[in-house]
């Protein structure tokens, strides 16, 4: 099938680098360009693409707003373009926040699009997205035995493809004492900063970059950085003993580094029914394998059902494997989890 892409973007050079590289794939084809958001509204609803590539700082309608027309009127998978600015990684966080599934950056000259292979990986994924439809069923939650007055010592989690927006509906219900949580999300280390930013400011807890060896606490949430190191948990021996970040490199895992499996393998090993794990929507089967380490060595383990997922990969993977205690969807995550502590 040919992946029909729009796209949005008001610098001709960047159109033009932007058609080049995508022409040379089989299985994608740009139907339609635009130099404005005005333009490109009209050309959304003229071809109705797979996917829309938006610059997300762009002359009159801003990238934001246009975003959330699109995402009101004809929800289409939105991968944004950033550029190399400060405030365009701050831009980019708050549209993933609001249904874009992914970013890419470009690069000051623009020459990465010409042989960086993962604008085309992304564009892939997006055209497997589908969006939930306000309104339609979920299917119910399935409840683990409770464990009542025995909160987790640590809560870890998942994401990939559409999980900002995911972790902003999942975190922004966690209570401003939850215990310590540490988030691997799959993104650009240069949007992990922002995104970090845009979660502590929806959040009662504070939400910041994990750094090497930086101690746990609780009421706090750690994401990781995003580079070319796994974020994996250390300490936790015993009861007393103090937990803490370790950020290590190492081969990728499930084809990701960071990888969620890295953390949850960690996580398993190092408090086994002394935690929480959670899986959220994401492309592949990253998590998978480590949820079910958590899952057999005690811990809480939850995956976001499939109805509310942007793409169900990661949580169909880990579900298929018997890793998920409960199968919940998205805003009900948080009532499942901390029923814990009830």
């Amino acid at each position: 099938m040919t992946i029909r892409v729009v796209i949005v973007e008001d610098s001709p050079t960047m159109r033009a680098i932007l058609m080049s590289r995508l022409s040379r794939e089989s299985d994608i084809e740009v139907v339609a360009t635009a130099a404005n958001a005005a333009e490109g509204r009209e050309l959304i609803r003229q071809f109705d693409p797979d996917v829309v590539t938006l610059d997300i700082e762009m002359p009159g309608m801003n990238g934001l707003d246009f975003l959330d027309k699109i995402m009101a009127l004809r929800p289409t998978p939105v991968i944004i373009i950033s550029g190399a600015t400060q405030a365009g990684n701050t831009t980019t966080a708050e549209a993933l926040a609001r249904g874009a599934v992914a970013c890419y950056a470009k690069s000051q000259d623009g020459g990465g699009f010409a042989s960086d292979g993962r604008l085309v990986d992304l564009i892939r994924e997006a055209a497997q997205v589908k969006f939930h439809v306000p309104g339609a069923p979920s299917a119910p939650a399935l409840r683990a035995a409770p464990r009542a007055g025995q909160p987790p010592r640590l809560i870890a989690i998942g994401a990939s493809t559409g999980g900002v927006e995911a972790l902003h509906a999942v975190l922004g219900a966690f209570p401003a004492n939850c215990p310590p949580t540490m988030v691997v999300q799959h993104v650009n280390a240069r949007f992990a900063p922002s995104i970090a930013q845009s979660l502590d400011k929806a959040c009662a807890p504070r939400v910041l970059i994990a750094e090497p060896d930086m101690p746990l606490r609780a009421g706090h949430i750690y994401v990781a950085p995003g580079d070319d190191r796994h974020l994996t948990v250390g300490g936790g021996g015993n009861p007393g003993s103090g937990l803490h970040a370790r950020l290590r490199p190492g081969a990728p895992m499930a084809g990701h580094m960071p990888s969620v499996d890295a953390l949850f393998l960690s996580v398993a090993e190092r408090l086994g029914p002394d935690a929480a794990g959670i899986l959220l929507t994401g492309m592949g089967a990253d998590g998978a394998q480590g949820l079910l380490a958590m899952h057999r060595a005690g811990a809480f383990t939850i995956a976001q059902d499939e109805a509310t997922c942007t793409v169900f990969g990661m949580p169909r993977a880990a579900i298929a494997l018997g890793a998920a205690a409960v199968i919940a969807p998205l805003t009900r995550i948080p009532e499942q989890l901390f029923r814990l502590a009830a």
